[in-house]
């Protein structure tokens, strides 16, 4: 067989894997119409059903999990997957035709059905499992349809999270999904966190998207949160995006940002928060730059605040200054 075609039969063996599922009556249905169907004509007594979808590349923890929150194990003789699993697996428990749970997993966990019907639904098409979850998202909790949208491979997910992150989804929609795509989908993420920057009227989610985008991976990341730092419109998201910049501490670029928003940020609350942003850092590199702008910075306010944080640090550098300021 040639090398191609393996690896298609690898693939496809892969989409067609079921999973290992204890105390349960298991059942394969092929997938024909609609995912609501598939769940109608299973009837309305209490049943586990699941599928499986590619997942992004990359690591995402651990994906085996249990009700009662002790540690579940892997499937007997599954592989350790160095470089992360291969295939998403969406579970949705449904009672009284309603969804009761929704979780993500992985082909390689194994499961305990408690007993009850437990439904594979083989040959699920992304683009109906997408358009399903998203019909599952509500604004009370947007997180547990938003998770598995996040982590489907393919530009189904894409334009879905696209979708969730438009000004017409509501505010808490759009701060999860913003999460995700920080956390999850690289560079094609972190660009549309930056159109939120830029086009998203509502201040309180924008603040949430410089979280996301702290939590990026992306080497372009941290330029973009110094870039909020600057030259963001309003005073909230610069602070932010300072505060976040703080935890970056082992890169130069974040501290220099930091400390010029002390010095030159037009609004007081950004350069009290800046002064904050440096009692974050590690005591060896924001003690030093503390003492700097409580000797040296024009401000009175900001000198204060230096010298309230010089005092919260119980650093030995911080009781010499004080000791000089004293005599």
């Amino acid at each position: 067989m040639k090398p191609l075609a393996i690896l298609l039969a690898f693939g496809l063996c892969a989409v067609a894997q079921k999973p290992d599922v204890d105390n349960a009556r298991l059942e394969t249905h092929a997938f024909s119409g609609s995912l609501q169907a598939e769940f109608a004509r299973n009837g309305a007594s209490p049943y586990w059903a699941a599928w499986s979808e590619p997942i992004i590349p990359g690591r995402h923890g651990g994906m085996c999990w249990s009700t009662d929150d002790r540690q579940d194990t892997h499937a007997t003789g599954a592989p350790v997957r160095l470089e992360g699993q291969t295939t998403l697996l969406v579970l949705v428990r449904m009672e009284n035709s309603q969804v009761n749970q929704l979780r993500v997993a992985s082909l390689d966990c194994r499961f305990d059905g408690g007993g009850l019907p437990f439904y594979w639904i083989s040959g699920v098409p992304a683009s109906e499992s997408v358009s399903w979850l998203k019909s599952q998202i509500t604004e009370k909790s947007p997180d547990r349809a938003i998770l598995p949208i996040a982590l489907t491979a393919g530009p189904e997910a894409e334009r879905a999270l696209d979708e969730l992150t438009s000004p017409t989804s509501p505010a808490r929609v759009r701060e999860k999904a913003a999460f995700w795509l920080g956390n999850s989908r690289g560079p094609q993420g972190l660009e549309v966190l930056k159109r939120m920057l830029a086009n998203d009227p509502d201040v309180r989610v924008r603040e949430q998207v410089v979280f996301a985008i702290s939590q990026s991976k992306e080497p372009s990341a941290i330029p973009t949160l110094i870039e909020e730092a600057r030259n963001d419109k309003t005073p909230q998201v610069r602070s932010k995006a300072l505060f976040w910049l703080a935890q970056k501490a082992a890169n130069k670029q974040a501290v220099d940002a930091i400390s010029r928003a002390v010095k030159d940020d037009p609004e007081q609350s950004v350069k009290e928060q800046a002064v904050f942003a440096l009692k974050q850092l590690p005591e060896s590199e924001g003690v030093p730059l503390l003492i700097d702008v409580a000797k040296n910075n024009p401000n009175p306010g900001v000198r204060k605040k230096a010298m309230f944080w010089l005092g919260q640090s119980h650093d030995p550098r911080a009781l010499d200054y004080f000791a000089q300021v004293l005599k």
